[in-house]
């Protein structure tokens, strides 16, 4: 069982780059980095929410659960 990341995916879908998303949330473009490659242990629920705010999507478009 694994959680997937598809942070990367909706950034391309709205055409936003590492830099400008990381700006705009205020997070580290490294934490980002961490966050796209699934490596991150845990996201806080404000990051979770700043993501879905500025690519104008649900949580579960980000996260996915796999068997």
């Amino acid at each position: 069982m694994e959680i997937i990341v598809n942070l990367d995916v909706m950034m391309a879908k709205r055409k936003i780059s590492g830099g400008e998303l990381a700006e705009r949330i205020g997070i580290t473009q490294a934490n980002l980095s961490v966050l796209k490659t699934g490596k991150a242990k845990a996201i806080r629920f404000s990051t979770l929410m700043a993501l879905c705010h500025e690519l104008n999507c649900q949580p579960g478009d980000l996260l996915e659960f796999r068997e």
